[in-house]
């Protein structure tokens, strides 16, 4: 009884100091894991020894990352795991036995541990196995699980725990004659294949009935309870056939993901696995000695350094081998580059079986923790690696845009079409809409089982990443009469819309937000509308029930129409204004972000952001101002003044964030009273095709300027003379109305004008109008 009674003054210490970590973490703005680590460090043995049932603890923390790996099976389905197939079977396979081989050279030619292959054998194993268990955290954190990088890092994972069932099964065979070490690996080889069949088998007869059984309960403590036995049953089995608890947990989620009550496992399911996942971690951080690590720190940061570099090698040109694009790639290779947590499950082994010293155990086990540690802190930095590699000119044409097309359909509409990208559920029902209005469309997806499925039903498709500015412009973005994005992760969506409005400015381009949260970022990035499905399906069963209550019909729509006005203000949870700017900091890091401070001679004091026009003049987008007061105006709208000592939040290309200096100075035109900006795109019976911006004399003969191009989705600034014009340019002219109004005389009626137009107040657009017939942006 007093043994038990420990147990549970241990668990709620090892919680209690998980909390208290992962809240001085969350704080600093740092990982909440890094906190789980270090509390777990501090309680455990090696630290203040707290901690003295420290095997009961790890025991039940093994529940934590069971209940990770099966909450990812549900998540991630047969279906996803059949896109990531081809480098998650073969890269990850090629990634652990070159991992293996290299290692065991390496040992063999500096003589590290004598002559015996089997030790290398033994650390290039460890080595391989990198941590799925922080991976999927982190992935999670930043809601990333879906990005091609996110993909193929899981698919590879997959792997190496299947991996750990089969290095565990061959350890103990490694001092022994090849033959042995051979039917080691194909006892092990069978099981896997036995398991696999069953598991098939299982979920296709066995597990449908089973949830539908329990479903009809109508208890959620029955659900969840049956739920959990299947879960850890399963694990159970896996690690009695000799193979690994995750990789049974994995599966037992993969069993689930395919039948209709999946989504409601997930929601029971999630609140467990947050809590015994922060046991797991913290269960980690007690095995860290933090004497030994400050003892052997020059060592331990060398090997450290050693595994990232060489892993990042090995598994960077992997990825590229099997054609993703070169961002995905060295995405995955740095987030892939720690040692993972399992690898202490094979050190134990070694240690057990002889096969290394308890010094070397000890330092596989501060070289794994550190990078455990480092992990969070790396996937960070990611995007600003990014954005720095991408204002290098000579590195940004590998970077940018996630590469070509995989494939094209033939019919796809060259213009006056609409681009749907992603063919989701909702991508689907909007397709199917557009094609009863006879609304010619195109649909830009990176699903290969999607593809087949718009093959299969004659519609258009571009087979890509809607991230890239080539898929963009081969799905024809500038000639499209408006666009929607409909892509799963908040990250790919900002980016999508960015680009496309990169492309082209005035485009007609609707979003779905996947988080109400994210619903202000995309309307100032530049959505025309932006639509919220939670929300959409309140207004609708608000709209049936109040007509249905005797409610005058137009009086309701216009209600509902007011909130969608509104941007879904009066539905969306209240937050403090600390958080909606910490939010808005964490969410512009792959935007390519900067605080910019407005000269105080800026001739855009006193405009409003309508009249500055920025986004339209310059390709940026303003995020949010600080005014020298400290206030801070997060999502400004278009009424908001600038003002002296003001700080902008802009994001946007370098040369984007490079034209904005230039106009915040003066040193470019800025619409005024009797001025305006317009954008003109060249098309293929434009009279100026072909010719150079010198020969037609613009500046001296009409007195405007040249300020900018776009080609190929790149901003120019002040293109100079010897610019030829190409059918697709879009060309930034500034100067009087009565000049650009003799411009039409030289750019004929079949050239597109205008794009936008950008005037000092909202009355001279209105006066604008006689000038420059054509449709203008405030009508």
């Amino acid at each position: 009884m007093q043994s038990d009674f420990r147990l549970i003054v241990d668990l709620v210490s090892v919680l209690a100091v998980a909390a208290c970590g992962g809240l001085l973490a969350s704080l600093l703005k740092q990982p909440v894991l890094l906190g789980y680590l270090i509390g777990g460090m501090i309680v455990g043995p090696t630290g203040l020894g707290l901690i003295k049932e420290v095997v009961q603890v790890e025991t039940l923390a093994q529940f934590g990352v069971a209940f990770l790996l099966f909450a990812l099976g549900v998540e991630f389905s047969f279906a996803e795991l059949k896109k990531v197939k081809a480098i998650a079977l073969g890269g990850g396979g090629l990634q652990i036995i070159l991992t293996i081989l290299i290692t065991v050279v390496v040992c063999g030619v500096t003589g590290a541990w004598g002559t015996l292959p089997a030790k290398g054998v033994f650390l290039g194993s460890i080595l391989s196995l990198s941590s799925t268990a922080v991976v999927l955290k982190c992935l999670m954190e930043s809601n990333e699980t879906e990005t091609p990088h996110g993909q193929v890092m899981l698919g590879i994972l997959v792997v190496q725990d299947l991996a750990l069932g089969l290095m565990i099964a061959v350890l103990p065979a490694l001092h022994e004659p090849p033959e042995v070490i051979g039917v080691a690996v194909l006892t092990a080889l069978l099981w896997i294949a036995v398991f696999a069949a069953g598991a098939v088998a299982a979920s296709i007869w066995l597990i449908p009935p089973l949830l539908r059984m329990l479903a009809r309960t109508e208890s959620r403590e029955l659900f969840l309870l049956g739920v959990v036995t299947l879960c850890l049953g399963i694990a159970l089995l896996t690690e009695h056939l000799g193979l690994s608890i995750e990789m049974g947990a994995f599966v037992a989620g993969l069993m689930i993901s395919e039948v209709e009550y999946a989504d409601q496992t997930l929601t029971y399911v999630e609140p467990l696995r947050d809590i015994f996942a922060s046991l797991f971690f913290a269960a980690i951080g007690m095995l860290i000695d933090p004497v030994f690590l400050w003892n052997n720190l020059e060592l331990i940061l060398g090997l450290v350094a050693l595994v990232f570099v060489g892993k990042f090698l090995i598994i960077t040109p992997l990825v590229k081998l099997f054609r993703y694009p070169w961002k995905t790639a060295l995405i995955a290779g740095l987030g892939l580059a720690q040692i993972g947590e399992f690898s202490f499950v094979l050190a134990s082994e070694g240690q057990a079986l002889g096969l290394v010293s308890r010094r070397i155990y000890l330092l596989t086990l501060g070289t794994t923790a550190v990078t455990l540690m480092l992990t969070p802190f790396v996937l960070r930095l990611v995007p600003f690696l990014f954005n720095w590699a991408e204002s290098m000119p000579w590195l940004k044409p590998y970077l940018d845009g996630e590469g070509q097309p995989q494939d094209v359909s033939e019919d796809v509409p060259q213009k006056d079409h609409v681009v749907v990208c992603g063919y989701g559920r909702v991508g689907k029902n909007l397709v199917k809409l557009l094609q009863l209005h006879q609304i010619p469309v195109v649909v830009i997806d990176q699903s290969e089982a999607r593809i087949q499925q718009l093959r299969e039903a004659g519609i258009p498709y571009v087979y890509g990443n809607g991230v890239s500015f080539h898929v963009l412009e081969t799905a024809g973005v500038n000639d499209a009469k408006g666009m929607a994005i409909a892509l799963p992760d908040p990250m790919s969506i900002r980016l999508c819309l960015k680009r496309a409005l990169e492309l082209c400015p005035e485009l007609n381009l609707v979003v779905r937000a996947t988080q109400d949260k994210n619903i202000e970022l995309l309307y100032q990035l530049g959505a025309r509308e932006v639509v919220q499905p939670e929300f959409e399906a309140s207004l609708e069963m608000a709209t049936y029930l109040l007509t249905g209550l005797g409610l005058a019909a137009d009086v309701v729509q216009q209600q509902m129409q007011k909130i969608r006005n509104d941007h879904y203000l009066d539905l969306r949870p209240e937050r403090s204004a600390s958080e909606v700017s910490r939010y808005l900091q964490q969410v512009t890091r792959d935007l390519n972000r900067r605080w910019y401070a407005l000269p105080a001679d800026s001739p855009l004091i006193g405009m409003t952001l309508e009249e500055a026009d920025m986004r339209y003049l310059t390709g940026t987008s303003l995020m949010a101002i600080r005014r020298a007061d400290g206030e801070e105006i997060d999502y400004p709208n278009n009424q908001t003044i600038l003002a002296v000592g003001d700080r902008l939040l802009v994001v946007g290309a370098s040369e984007e964030l490079a034209a904005l200096a230039e106009l915040a100075q003066g040193q470019v035109a800025v619409p005024g009273e009797n001025s305006a900006c317009q954008w003109i795109t060249v098309k293929a019976n434009c009279p100026v095709l072909g010719k150079i911006l010198a020969d037609l004399a613009i500046g001296e003969q009409y007195g405007v300027k040249v300020q900018a191009m776009r080609r190929d989705g790149k901003f120019i600034r002040f293109p100079n003379g010897s610019m030829d014009l190409r059918d697709g340019d879009q060309v930034l002219l500034c100067g009087s109305l009565p000049s650009l109004n003799q411009l039409q005389q030289l750019f004929a009626a079949s050239c597109k004008l205008p794009l936008a137009i950008g005037v000092g107040k909202i009355g001279e657009a209105e006066a604008l109008k006689e000038f420059l017939p054509g449709e203008n942006r405030w009508e």
